[in-house]
């Protein structure tokens, strides 16, 4: 697979987003709940919150002066799909590290 899309790879294959999305995951939050979670500022937070409200892949719910954030359902397929790939990548990791280990 060819990746053509150059700022949607730029968007998803950095640390904040797929933290963002990991966060939603376990549930609708505040703005500022996510950008505590994921150690990154509110303003950044929102920005990359925004972009994901394009794409369809959060929902924002008014609640009194509040948003409230969570994932739609291409929003949840993504994140686990994100899930996925990492936890692969952290069994390569402890596989190498034991490889290198018994050496």
């Amino acid at each position: 697979m060819v990746l053509t899309d150059t700022s949607l790879t730029k968007l998803f294959l950095r640390l904040k987003p797929v933290k963002i999305l990991i966060s939603l995951k376990k549930g609708p939050k505040y703005a500022t709940q996510v950008s505590k979670e994921v150690d990154c500022t509110y303003s950044h937070t929102v920005k990359l919150l925004d972009e994901f409200k394009k794409l369809n892949i959060v929902s924002f719910k008014k609640q009194g002066r509040i948003k409230i954030v969570e994932l739609t359902e291409d929003g949840e397929d993504l994140a686990h799909s994100i899930e996925g790939v990492l936890m692969k990548l952290s069994r390569i990791k402890e596989e190498n590290e034991s490889k290198k280990k018994k050496s």
